[in-house]
């Protein structure tokens, strides 16, 4: 094993929440006399936490929405302290977990920058050195000497992201806070975590963007509930993240609650899932296995719409695979009422990987969408060695797609 950058040992964080308060006169007269018992309860956010980070690695910290990922960005960027266990940094470390971290909201930009750079360590003949560099890279350069409580939050993460990155900490500590930038911002910053890497500085990265963990990222750690589920290599990580969100079953409850996008109250989802060619539910299928795409919904308003299903498929890795607007029969479902329909996917259309459907129901004249949810679920295609699309091929076939073409031996060219 290399040098060190971080050394984690059995680190656990706890947190006192409070319990419902009891508002009845019974309640509140008792409350009076038993302030501190039983009005608040631990809540772990993390719990035995052990990893090394070598000097030089990029490790994604993985997990879903309270798997404790910002918790563990803060005990490590020192921000809060574990309750117990210990924590080694072995080196300057630079962080970005939310926006306005380390600004000083009443002090400009240009007075930010340096004050960061103090905070660093780092002398004003040091900071000044990188400044332009910072500044244009920010893209804040007319307002430098404006407070930055005035920025608004693109423009205070793109200063906080160049203070971060361009003042030479030995560790950089990254949290989602870039998914507040723009896309080309994104591409930038990402380039750049790439360059602190390749320079042999340290990253840790959290973000629920899997292309981007795969492609910045060498090994990963996933956490769930607060605790360690799987160390290892990158891919590795991201493949076991995507196969435990691939899942059914919180659908229906969600569309009664009405708990997705565009909602108008001319159309309601009731249900979408996938299908195999056996009518039974599943998120996991062959490479040479038909898909169903299964939609429940309603129609309330009284007006014929003629609504139109349309599928949205995205890789878990980033980029759109296919989108359908081709409608269904003419007028099918114009009536006021619910209606089911199931959209077959051909076989051999997926290559083998981790996929995310979304559904959308429009009409064409005019064109609007009345309901939408493109995070409807995520599904697994599993290669089949056996596959006609292979054709006796062994090895690992890349790209997302994988057709069966036809070919034209007859054609020549004169």
């Amino acid at each position: 094993m290399g040098e060190l950058a971080i050394h984690i040992e059995n680190v656990s964080k706890c947190y006192s929440i409070g319990k419902k308060k009891d508002t009845s006169l019974r309640g509140t007269i008792s409350g009076i006399f038993n302030s501190a018992a039983g009005s608040k309860e631990d809540f772990w956010a993390l719990k035995d936490i052990n990893f090394d980070v070598e000097r030089g690695s990029v490790v994604g910290i993985i997990g879903k929405n309270g798997a404790g990922k910002s918790t563990l960005l803060k005990v490590l960027s020192q921000i809060t302290h574990p309750t117990t266990g210990k924590i080694e940094i072995n080196g300057r470390v630079a962080s970005l977990l939310e926006v306005g971290t380390g600004f000083h909201p009443e002090l400009t930009g240009r007075e930010n920058i340096f004050l960061n750079g103090t905070i660093l360590g780092m002398s004003r003949k040091e900071v000044k050195d990188k400044f332009d560099e910072i500044v244009a890279f920010s893209g804040v350069e007319k307002f430098i000497d404006t407070p930055v409580k005035r920025y608004s939050s693109g423009m205070y993460v793109r200063l906080a992201f160049a203070v971060a990155a361009h003042l030479e900490p030995e560790i950089l500590i990254i949290d989602e806070v870039l998914a507040v930038g723009d896309a080309s911002f994104q591409k930038k910053c990402l380039g750049k975590m790439n360059d602190i890497a390749e320079a042999g500085r340290t990253v840790i990265f959290v973000s629920h963007d899997m292309g981007a963990v795969a492609s910045l990222c060498t090994h990963g750690v996933l956490l769930e509930s607060g605790k360690i589920s799987h160390i290892g290599k990158i891919s590795e990580i991201v493949d076991l993240y995507m196969s435990s969100s691939t899942n059914h079953g919180e659908n229906i409850e969600k569309y009664a609650q009405h708990i997705f996008h565009d909602w108008d109250g001319k159309v309601v989802l009731k249900n979408v899932e996938l299908i195999n060619d056996e009518f039974q539910t599943s998120n996991n299928f062959n490479v040479d296995q038909k898909i169903g795409v299964r939609v429940l919904f309603e129609v309330l308003d009284a007006t014929k719409i003629q609504p139109i299903p349309n599928i949205h498929i995205s890789h878990s890795l980033g980029g759109k695979v296919l989108l359908t607007v081709n409608p269904c029969e003419k007028d099918a479902f114009a009536e006021v009422g619910e209606h089911e329909t199931i959209a077959w996917l051909p076989k051999n259309t997926f290559n083998t990987g981790f996929f995310n459907l979304g559904i959308a129901i429009s009409t064409l004249d005019p064109v609007e969408v009345h309901v939408s949810d493109y995070e409807a679920i995520s599904f697994e295609v599993i290669d089949n060695l056996n596959s006609a699309s292979r054709n006796g091929f062994t090895g690992k076939i890349d790209g997302y797609v994988r057709p069966i073409l036809e070919w034209d031996n007859k054609t020549k060219i004169k």
